[in-house]
């Protein structure tokens, strides 16, 4: 059994990596809202999902 001293940590992220991932997120999230708004791309997916049918 592990002794509570040689148990591994987890290191919280550097402020800088933390906003990264989240401009990374909010960049994705941007882009696939914005996919939403071209006609032919929900005319496209709606055939899509329809064809598993």
């Amino acid at each position: 059994m592990p002794t509570p001293s040689s148990t591994p940590t987890s290191r919280p992220l550097p402020l800088w990596q933390r906003v990264l991932v989240w401009v990374a997120i909010a960049l994705v999230l941007m882009a696939v809202f914005a996919l939403y708004l071209l006609p032919e791309f929900m005319v496209t997916l709606a055939d899509q999902v329809w064809a598993c049918f």
